[in-house]
C-alpha cells in the first residue's frame, strides 16, 4: 500500500492550484479572458487531490482513476478559460512595457501550474518513488541566447528552446553560451531582481552540465545523481512552507 499522503506528486500539484489562483486574482493578466472560470476550474480540482491523498493507492491504480481524468479535463479547461493554446502570447502582447516583468512572473506560474497538472499521471506512472525530484519535470534544452542581468552582474538570463516551447532562466553560472546543450529542473518558478526564471540549469561539480544528451523538451541521458541534489533540496524547502 502506498501513503498518498505523502506523495511529492500530490503535494507538489496542490501547491501549485494555491500558487495559480494566487497569481489568477492578482491582477497581472491583461486581455480579454474568462477569470471566473478559470479560477473556478482550478479550486475544484482540490477536492480531486483530496480524495487521491486518502486513497492509499498505488500508484499504477492511482494513474486510472477518475480523480486523474477530472484534472486532465480542468487542466486544459483553465488553458480554454486563460485565452487557448496562445495565452501566454496574447496577454503578452497587451501588456505595457512598464508591467512586462511582473505579466512574466505570472505567466511563468501559470504554465508551471498547467505542466503540473496535466503532467501528474505520467509522473506517476514512474512508482512508488519517495524522492520530491520525481514530482517535476527534468528537460533537455538548447541555449539561444545569454545576456547580462541588468540589475545583477553575478547573474546571467538564458532564453532556452525546449523544442515546443522556449523558457527563460536565470543562472549564476558565468560561463554558460550560445549553444549549450543543458539539463533545467524545472522548478516552481523564482524572481531573481525582477526577473521570473522557470527552472534551474542542473550542475556537478563546477558550473552547470553543458554538453547534455537527449532530445530538447525529453529526459536528459546520463545525468550524474549529484546534480539532482539542490533541485531535490529546494523542492523540499518549498513543499514544507
Amino acid at each position: 500500500m502506498w501513503d498518498t499522503t505523502k506523495d511529492y506528486r500530490l503535494l507538489l500539484g496542490q501547491k501549485a492550484i494555491t500558487m495559480f489562483i494566487g497569481t489568477a486574482r492578482s491582477g497581472s493578466f491583461r486581455g480579454r479572458w474568462n477569470k471566473k472560470m478559470a479560477i473556478e476550474s482550478a479550486e475544484s480540482m482540490e477536492s480531486d487531490f483530496q480524495t487521491m491523498n486518502y486513497s492509499y493507492l498505488d500508484p499504477e491504480d492511482l494513474a486510472n482513476t477518475p480523480e486523474i481524468a477530472n484534472l486532465q479535463e480542468k487542466g486544459e479547461l483553465v488553458v480554454r478559460y486563460l485565452g487557448g493554446d496562445d495565452w501566454a502570447h496574447q496577454f503578452m502582447a497587451q501588456t505595457p512595457k512598464e508591467e512586462k516583468e511582473k505579466a512574466e512572473e505570472a505567466i511563468a506560474k501559470a504554465r508551471f501550474f498547467i505542466d503540473t497538472i496535466l503532467g501528474l499521471k505520467d509522473r506517476i506512472l514512474f512508482g512508488p518513488i519517495n524522492d520530491p525530484i520525481v514530482s517535476i519535470d527534468i528537460k533537455v534544452g538548447e541555449i539561444m541566447s545569454v545576456s547580462k542581468h541588468p540589475k545583477n552582474d553575478g547573474l546571467m538570463i538564458c532564453n532556452v528552446n525546449l523544442g515546443k516551447r522556449a523558457i527563460k532562466v536565470v543562472t549564476n553560472d558565468l560561463m554558460v553560451k550560445e549553444g549549450n546543450n543543458v539539463a533545467i529542473a524545472m522548478l516552481p518558478p523564482e524572481t531573481f531582481s525582477g526577473i521570473a526564471s522557470e527552472g534551474m540549469f542542473l550542475g556537478a561539480g563546477e558550473g552547470i552540465l553543458k554538453d547534455v544528451e537527449g532530445e530538447l523538451g525529453a529526459m536528459p541521458k546520463g545525468i550524474p545523481l549529484e546534480a539532482l541534489n539542490e533541485s531535490r533540496n529546494l523542492l523540499e524547502g518549498y513543499l514544507s512552507k
